[in-house]
């Protein structure tokens, strides 16, 4: 099963790789780099737009590019005050083949007050590098697994959300 993902981020390709897996055999999946089309640092809405942006963007370079996957994906982390509190979620999008789309979201985590405005500026990796003295947190393990001592870890945030998206797939005509 040919999967195309729109990041070249080696957790999030390992959390959607992941979650394949679990449901599918044989899965190869290939990360491209697509824009998403919203900021840097998505806030609210942004979230889902910029994951269903790189969706539709990861088809049309496949579809210049004379490429074919039985699945274009993407995740799109963001900063979300939706529930009265800010919070951070991955949103990722799995369309199939024949264009059934689904969306699911991770856990998220709590963003204090303090660090809004500097997220807002810039965006929550380069903030949580300055706090831990971290280099590329975004790119590796992720700032999560300092704030959970290494229990949870960008992989398992965007796994579990590909987990949800896929419950879509995974039913047949009883879920979607």
């Amino acid at each position: 099963m040919k999967i195309l993902i729109g990041t070249k981020n080696p957790g999030k390709i390992e959390g959607a790789k992941q979650a394949f897996e679990k449901y599918f055999d044989n899965i190869e999946i290939e990360g491209i780099l697509v824009s998403s089309d919203v900021g840097n640092q998505p806030i609210n809405e942004e979230i889902l737009q910029g994951a269903k942006n790189r969706v539709k963007n990861l088809k049309e370079y496949a579809k210049s590019n004379n490429m074919q996957a039985d699945f274009y994906v993407s995740s799109e982390a963001g900063i979300t005050n939706s529930l009265g509190e800010w919070i951070d979620i991955n949103c990722v999008v799995v369309e199939s083949k024949e264009g059934l789309q689904s969306v699911g979201t991770s856990q998220g985590f709590p963003i204090p007050n303090k660090y809004i405005e500097e997220i807002k500026e810039t965006e929550l990796g380069k903030v949580m590098d300055k706090i831990f003295s971290g280099k590329d947190l975004a790119k590796g393990k992720g700032g999560i697994s300092f704030l959970t001592r290494d229990e949870v870890s960008r992989v398992d945030l965007t796994k579990n959300a590909f987990i949800m998206a896929l419950t879509t797939f995974i039913n047949g005509d009883i879920w979607n």
